[in-house]
């Protein structure tokens, strides 16, 4: 008899999938549960369900045939067919109504799209249908990217626990968070791209689990590439700040990844993986990654594949041998360590470039002939990656980047310029795994959560004015910091704002706020670019100083509408606030350490 449910679970406990369940508001048999034969390690199946108590109940497939009941009495019965080869067979089960829509598919084929939900999110106004739209709207987006849909069905099925699993024609998602708009705006797109990279390609997990990088890539990623060129820069930035995060004995190469059963494994199978395709995409071109996916989606079609069938695929559509590509990003733990040692000017056409510098034919000319030639040594640790890098140059008023091939621990390139770049950065739009200088990491306020010693500094009193500390404010700003932090803060006084290493919080009312940051030293609110909100939060460092987090507020009320809202925006680095709701946020602009250009 399977456990009962367990309601108090949360999203970390449900990372490596769910025991077996069972309660009236639903249950839950993984495959691996042994409730059914399993005549080998891939099959076919027909599965006949009968539940009763105003049950439903599926599994992955095609719907076959449904009765629906008479009487309260009467069972619920449906029979599924699952013809492609599977490893497994999960089975659900709660007390849904069922919202359905039928299409057709581009090819011809007929596709049932479905909502299982619970009565009380099934009357949430417009809530099903968005989601039969935005499904539909998915399956023919990545038709249209990889190759036709490998099944007639998708379901997307309420989940009692707060879960996130996705399946062969189906997704199981919590019902606590599927009101939220960014399930439809990005999670439910990854976990439909799982019926091609996961469920329509399996992985051959001895060789390791490429899935999860590539369908990061093609659906999370994506969308924020397609909204602006900053959000997607944003989010090459939190995997490399995840990555810059781990201890470096916790390193794992990509090769050995097989599921996220920790934050360590997420940052290499998920955000590393993803990277490299950014980084392959880069290398060979749009058309010839377009290309690699469509042959590597018809070749291993309900097979099982591993990172060398994506190699092939990739090689065939390219033209290119990309066995260097493969071999340092999948087998070597961590990533390189990279910096830009020196940059100098070169003028006169006279002067030999320099030994083993990179130019083309054409620019070593045109440099020759304009009489300018930049040269700029990088530098890497050992050992060395070989690496296609961005370089910008830039004057002040003109910014040109170029990209540079590096295969050693020094490598000097040359480049034709024309003009006199006085300083250079290397890759400020982050394109490259590499771990990433403390210049290119801005202070967001997950620094603060994580904290092993954090401490609160509650502004109102500090400066002799005792006007706005309130017990209501200093009740409201520990509160905040409760929540905030996962280690409970200590309370200090002024000197720790300019004193130590751990991060502090400071929290008040917006004069003292302004009044104890300028007796201590430091700038006011650092120019956040939205007006107004009641609420105004942002991070900043200076040479010296513990990193400071800010939360200034009009009043108590407004302190204390925002103190469940604001652990949400770990990745942020400044917010504003109204009533206790989002109105902006962002993270500081961090290019990374200019390099002076040497005449």
């Amino acid at each position: 008899v399977p456990p009962p449910l367990e309601r108090e679970r949360d999203h970390r406990d449900v990372l490596q999938g769910m025991p077996p369940m069972a309660s009236p508001a639903g249950s839950y048999l993984p495959a691996g549960a042994g409730w059914y034969p399993r005549p080998a390690a891939l099959f076919s199946y027909r599965v006949n369900l009968s539940v009763t108590g105003g049950q439903r109940a599926l599994v992955a497939g095609r719907l076959e045939e449904e009765s629906l009941p008479a009487t309260e009495r009467d069972p619920y019965r449906a029979r599924f067919a699952f013809d492609q080869p599977t490893d497994g067979i999960d089975l659900m089960a709660g007390p849904w109504v069922v919202r359905e829509r039928r299409a057709t598919q581009a090819d011809g084929r007929p596709l049932r799209l479905r909502t299982y939900f619970p009565a009380a999110l099934d009357q949430v106004a417009g809530l099903a249908e968005d989601y039969l739209t935005d499904s539909q709207a998915y399956i023919e987006r990545y038709s249209a990217l990889i190759g036709a849909y490998p099944f007639t069905e998708f379901s997307v099925v309420a989940s009692p626990l707060p879960t996130g699993f996705g399946m062969p024609t189906l997704t199981y998602i919590g019902e606590q968070v599927l009101r939220l708009p960014f399930i439809r705006a990005s999670s439910l797109g990854h976990e439909v791209l799982h019926n091609w990279w996961g469920n329509g390609v399996m992985v051959d997990y001895a060789r390791g689990n490429w899935s999860e990088g590539l369908t990061t890539f093609m659906a999370d990623y994506a969308y924020k590439e397609e909204e602006s060129p900053a959000l997607a820069r944003e989010m090459r930035l939190g995997w490399l700040r995840d990555f810059a995060a781990l201890p470096a004995g916790s390193h794992q190469a990509l090769a050995d990844f097989r599921s996220r059963t920790h934050g360590a494994a997420a940052a290499v199978g998920y955000g590393k993986a993803a990277m490299v395709f950014v980084m392959l995409r880069d290398v060979i071109g749009e058309e010839a990654f377009a290309r690699g996916i469509r042959l590597f989606w018809e070749r291993e079609r309900f097979r099982a594949a591993g990172w060398p069938e994506l190699q092939r695929a990739f090689e065939e559509a390219s033209g290119r041998v990309l066995e260097s590509f493969f071999s340092q990003w999948l087998n070597v733990p961590g990533g390189p360590v990279l910096e830009i040692a020196r940059a100098w000017l070169v003028t006169g056409a006279d002067e030999p470039p320099a030994q083993g510098a990179w130019a083309p034919e054409a620019q070593r000319d045109d440099a020759a002939r304009a009489g300018h030639r930049l040269r700029v040594e990088l530098a890497q640790v050992e050992p060395a990656y070989r690496l296609r890098v961005p370089i910008q140059l830039s004057d002040g008023a003109r910014d040109d980047v170029r990209w540079v091939d590096i295969d050693r621990d020094r490598t000097v390139v040359e480049l034709a310029v024309d003009f006199a770049p006085t300083e250079v950065r290397l890759d400020p739009e982050l394109r490259v795994w590499r771990l990433p200088d403390a210049a290119q990491l801005p202070p967001i306020l997950r620094q603060w959560i994580v904290a092993p010693a954090p401490r609160l500094v509650i502004a109102d009193g500090l400066t002799g004015d005792e006007s706005t500390m309130t017990p209501e404010l200093a009740e409201a700003a520990k509160a905040l910091a409760d929540r905030l932090f996962e280690r409970a803060p200590q309370r200090l006084g002024a000197p720790a704002l300019i004193r130590g290493d751990a991060p502090v919080l400071l929290v008040g009312t917006r004069g003292a706020v302004a009044r104890a940051l300028e007796q201590a030293g430091w700038a006011g609110e650092p120019g956040i670019p939205v007006p107004g909100g009641d609420v105004r939060v942002w991070t900043a460092r200076r040479a010296g100083a513990p990193p400071l987090a800010v939360v200034a507020a009009e009043d108590v009320a407004a302190l204390q509408a925002v103190v469940r809202a604001l652990p949400h925006y770990g990745s942020q680095s400044w917010l504003v606030f109204e009533r206790g709701k989002i109105l902006a946020r962002g993270v500081w602009d961090a290019p990374g350490a200019a390099v002076k250009v040497v005449r």
